[in-house]
């Protein structure tokens, strides 16, 4: 792809793009919030189960 042809290509996606609703902007922010959460109890719990590994050997 050319770099006029991908300019175009990045206005045209730029100028369909609106601005999301307070109430869809705070879903996706509790969605990532919720998410990172999650990551870091699977995390949590990967560490435990490692630790109580290393104890009982």
């Amino acid at each position: 792809m050319r770099l006029a042809s991908f300019a175009k290509s990045c206005i045209r996606m730029l100028r369909l793009s609106v601005k999301p609703s307070r109430r869809e902007f705070w879903l996706s922010v509790k969605i990532s919030i919720i998410s990172v959460g999650a990551v870091g109890i699977v995390g949590f719990i990967v560490r435990l189960i490692a630790s109580l590994l290393a104890v009982v050997s």
